[in-house]
């Protein structure tokens, strides 16, 4: 009960300061992001493979964003709090062992208390996940940035071909909206795109979440 109100509380005095209200993508084919470039290795190093276990073995199933060595922003809708979660990290072709990942499991995780399920446009797309471990940054691994002020990254997660494999890292990347604000946005997933956290200069970026949460409660906390 103190985690949630806690999570809330911060929501309330986060969401307070966020003025006007999010604007969203059009739900439309043309407006979404297909393609892309392969990524130079590690290139991206707050990249992150996020994993659930079916089995003995675990499978990708989206993208996200290391913000604090020991926790991990992604969509809310990737996870479901009743599967066992771990997360890649240092990793560029998910296919193959490289020797640079660094393999975490999922301590616990936090769905944005406005988040709806049965209403994906309605926004609030965020979960925070923490690491049993803490990540060891290096060369491979790193926190996320922002990108530059011209420039935001819509998506860098695993390449979807039109095979449906998902082997290697792309980035594709848009001028940014000219609008005098742009908010936390979503859309719909498509089969065409992966789906993760992307890193985008807005009020919910993942280094401005984590900025945030340090300003209003310390991680520790929850």
């Amino acid at each position: 009960m103190l985690r949630f109100v806690l999570f809330t509380t911060l929501a309330a005095l986060v969401l307070a300061e966020l003025e006007p209200q999010p604007r969203y993508l059009e739900d439309s084919v043309e407006e979404r992001v297909v393609g892309g470039e392969v990524a130079r290795p590690n290139s991206w190093p707050w990249q992150i493979s996020l994993q659930y276990k079916s089995g003995s073995s675990f499978y990708h199933t989206c993208g996200g964003t290391l913000i604090k060595r020991g926790w991990v922003m992604t969509a809310a809708h990737c996870v479901d709090r009743s599967r066992t979660w771990r997360v890649v990290l240092g990793e560029h072709n998910i296919n193959s062992h490289e020797g640079r990942e660094q393999y975490m499991s999922v301590s616990r995780v936090y769905l944005h208390p406005n988040w709806n399920s049965n209403n994906v446009a309605g926004g609030y797309d965020i979960a925070l996940l923490r690491l049993s471990t803490e990540a060891t940054l290096n060369n491979y691994v790193q926190l996320g940035v922002l990108p530059p002020l011209d420039r935001s990254c819509l998506t860098t997660t695993p390449a979807t071909s039109p095979d449906g494999d998902a082997p290697r890292l792309e980035v594709s990347c848009l001028p940014s909206s000219n609008r005098p604000t742009s908010l936390l946005w979503t859309t719909r997933p498509a089969p065409a795109m992966a789906g993760g956290a992307a890193l985008s200069r807005t009020p919910w970026s993942a280094l401005e979440v984590a900025a945030t949460l340090d300003a209003r409660v310390t991680l520790a906390a929850l």
